[in-house]
């Protein structure tokens, strides 16, 4: 950031007095440009046995699977971009039965929010999908999902199933996990 959007006057990257880090700080009019994680929200939509994944059309990740998932927006809640997202990418309709996954990544200032949900009627690909599918647990592509982040929800989901019982998993991704997934590519 090179300019305050306040007043268009140049900013300085400082720790402000009382805080702890520094952030993009006008001296023209006092405001202080804080910078926060942005949330992914989307849904683990199932159906019977199966999961609906979809092939990204969009970078990053284009051509590997995802749950449908995506940025929050104003003024809607997290259920509420859950449930759009999964509209967008999947066309699809689900009922959330609540919050599944929670995982941080500090590194790239990001939470993810996944909601387990039943998938309720059809599908087909949105604008950011080449293609959506039903998986049973056998034909998760594995090693072509997309983020490590859908790869620890699935495997919880997985593991959960078997004693019907499916609690909040909160976790952490760190750049070092990242860079295990993705390799050094």
């Amino acid at each position: 950031m090179n300019f305050c959007s306040q007043c268009g006057h140049t900013v300085r990257f400082a720790i402000p007095d009382g805080d702890d880090r520094p952030r993009h700080l006008c001296d023209a009019c006092g405001v202080i440009h804080y910078q926060n994680p942005r949330i992914v929200a989307g849904t683990l939509p199932v159906s019977g046995s199966r999961i609906l994944l979809c092939r990204r059309s969009i970078a990053p990740r284009k051509g590997f699977w995802t749950l449908p998932a995506g940025f929050m927006e104003n003024a809607e809640t997290t259920i509420e971009a859950a449930v759009r997202e999964t509209r967008e990418e999947a066309c699809a309709d689900v009922s959330i039965h609540g919050l599944y996954t929670l995982i941080n990544l500090p590194h790239i200032n990001q939470v993810y929010m996944i909601f387990r949900a039943d998938l309720e009627g059809g599908f087909a690909p949105g604008a950011e999908s080449l293609e959506v599918a039903l998986f049973e647990e056998h034909e998760i592509p594995w090693d072509e999902l997309a983020f490590p982040t859908i790869e620890r929800t699935l495997r919880h989901f997985y593991a959960d199933r078997g004693g019907n019982d499916f609690p909040l998993h909160i976790s952490d991704i760190t750049a070092e996990d990242r860079e295990r997934y993705f390799g050094s590519a």
